[in-house]
């Protein structure tokens, strides 16, 4: 089936099914990233206590852990569930902020992967490097980098976690580590609004409850560049404010227009 086909397909059936995305996510950006959800089609719960999250799990659709603003709370209630999520059999989405930042997140990292089984890592190129044992923090930058090269993070990240992982940069690269595709949707400007990293993790969970990892990984980086390129042609450059919201006004696209100006090929 063609990329082009399978995401119009993808993009109905989740809009038919209305997944529930449990997200442990980022304090700074839960609402757009809820928001987002929404818009796209999908039904998010933002649950984040460690005292409920192993239950929740059990009745969503996917789950996506943010490490943005980490706490040891919230490392265990991602732990919780991430293994309520394994039992029942639904996809995992790790959101590697910052990861080789400081030590107590390459500490959680590192208890997720042990404790959790990962389907998909979301993540700059930076963050991905690190996690593939190709930089160190030293060599690392921040949260935002795009510099580097994205299919050789990615490749080695896929290899080594033994999941899909998808480098979003200028261009995004998504791999199981065998299979490798480019997205060359998106903007500038979405780098100049909070959450926009935070929202594709998102979107990469919403999408997994409806095709397999890889494709739900392309599928939901996809969608956010596209979304990002609409609210710019709605708004133009240097209006940030309106661009925001436009990003959601793009979300309610259809699958033929999602089809359409999905970029991506197999390289």
């Amino acid at each position: 089936m063609k990329i082009s086909i399978k995401a119009e397909d993808a993009l109905f059936r989740l809009r038919e099914k209305r997944p529930l995305v449990h997200c442990i996510t980022n304090y700074v950006t839960a609402g757009d990233t809820a928001n987002m959800l929404l818009a796209a089609g999908a039904s998010p719960i933002m649950a984040d206590d460690p005292n409920e999250t192993a239950e929740v799990a059990l009745a969503a659709d996917a789950a996506v852990l943010n490490m943005g603003t980490l706490s040891e709370k919230r490392l265990a209630a991602m732990i919780a569930a991430g293994k309520s999520a394994n039992e029942n059999g639904i996809a995992v989405v790790l959101d590697p902020v910052g990861v080789q930042l400081t030590e107590f997140r390459r500490r959680a990292a590192e208890k997720i992967f042990s404790e959790v089984k990962i389907s998909i890592v979301r993540g700059n190129i930076s963050e991905l490097s690190f996690l593939a044992g190709i930089a160190d923090s030293a060599e690392t930058h921040g949260v935002d980098s795009c510099g580097g090269m994205p299919e050789k993070a990615a490749k080695a990240a896929a290899e080594k976690l033994g999941c899909v992982c998808a480098a979003t940069g200028k261009t995004d690269v998504i791999t199981d580590g065998k299979t490798v595709f480019a997205v060359k949707n998106g903007c500038g400007e979405l780098k100049r609004i909070t959450g926009a990293g935070c929202m594709t993790t998102a979107l990469c969970g919403a999408f997994s409850a409806v095709t397999e990892p890889l494709y739900a990984a392309l599928f939901g980086t996809a969608f956010m560049g596209i979304c990002g390129e609409l609210a710019l042609e709605k708004c133009g450059e240097n209006a940030m404010g309106s661009f925001h919201t436009a990003v959601f006004d793009a979300a309610s696209m259809d699958g033929i227009k999602f089809s359409e100006r999905l970029k991506a090929d197999e390289i």
